[in-house]
């Protein structure tokens, strides 16, 4: 039967000593507060705040499933003119605990409010909130209909000024199957074919009547203009309609990007965008790339 000293023995032994007595002050209006130091520190602070703050929110979405609560990635930030010295960034984690406890889902318009309660609380003239979340919806296999569960990484970045007003973006990010047109059209075969990663950012026109959910409008713009979509769950009938449904759509990731931008352009509620498309090319070690933005002149 082994022997051991207390718990209290065991730390000292390795190492533990007693807290100091110590002589600065405890109670915090006694303690000194140096980020409201003010003179001069040479430059104005777009942004100062916090980045990779992960919190469970909730989610709502028009496809199944309606109702879900997953992890997202926050930066929260305000505007730090030259004469202070920092911000209280402590105050950000509590307007976002506060958020979390409100379980208001997580849009555009609740970010709103949480981002003009930043600017209020932190006494700043802007503030900025930026969030990415996985999102799930059910897809069913196009001739089985077997359901599997698959996912899009959305974001939503919401600014603040008081001149200025508001600025919105959001984006969406997804997988989809490529299929080469020059492959097609040299090959006695087939033609090879690759995964494709497709990723879009697009401002809001403040006054536009939004959809329901933009995320699945953003979802549907991409997946339409690929040579097909991906699915989770394939049975042998469906993996025949999907790889016929590619090579009957075959696509560059120049024609995807194109074919996405113009989809974009035709959104009344989009005032600019950006589409990046990267394919991970079956036959080289390198993958395609192109990338398109463009601004609405209103």
């Amino acid at each position: 039967m082994l022997s051991f000293p207390s718990k209290k023995e065991r730390h000292q032994q390795f190492g533990s000593v007693p807290p100091s007595l110590g002589t600065k002050p405890c109670q915090k209006e006694d303690m000194m507060d140096v980020q409201k130091t003010e003179q001069d520190f040479y430059f104005d602070l777009e942004q100062v705040g916090i980045c990779r703050v992960s919190y469970p929110v909730h989610i709502l979405s028009k496809t199944t499933p309606q109702h879900q609560t997953t992890s997202a990635a926050f930066a929260l930030s305000t505007y730090l003119p030259s004469h202070q010295k920092g911000i209280h960034m402590s105050r950000l984690t509590e307007q976002l605990h506060s958020f979390y406890e409100s379980g208001k889902p997580l849009d555009v318009n609740s970010l709103k409010e949480l981002t003009a309660q930043l600017a209020k609380q932190m006494n700043q003239p802007s503030a900025s909130v930026q969030v990415s979340f996985p999102w799930y919806m059910e897809k069913k296999s196009p001739v089985s209909g077997k359901s599997g569960l698959m996912h899009a990484t959305v974001q939503y970045e919401v600014h603040v000024h008081e001149k200025n007003g508001w600025t919105c973006h959001v984006g969406c990010t997804t997988q989809v199957t490529t299929l080469c047109p020059c492959s097609k059209e040299i090959s006695e075969y087939g033609a090879h074919n690759q995964r494709g990663s497709v990723s879009i950012q697009v401002e809001i026109l403040e006054q536009a009547l939004l959809p329901d959910d933009m995320k699945a409008v953003l979802l549907h713009i991409i997946e339409s203009n690929a040579s097909a979509p991906l699915y989770s769950v394939l049975k042998r009938p469906d993996e025949k309609k999907v790889t016929e449904e590619a090579y009957e759509n075959p696509r560059f990731v120049e024609d995807i990007a194109r074919l996405i931008a113009v989809e974009l352009y035709e959104q009344s509620w989009v005032k600019g965008f950006q589409v990046e498309c990267r394919n991970e090319e079956s036959i080289h070690q390198h993958d395609a790339y192109a990338k398109c933005s463009y601004q609405k002149k209103l």
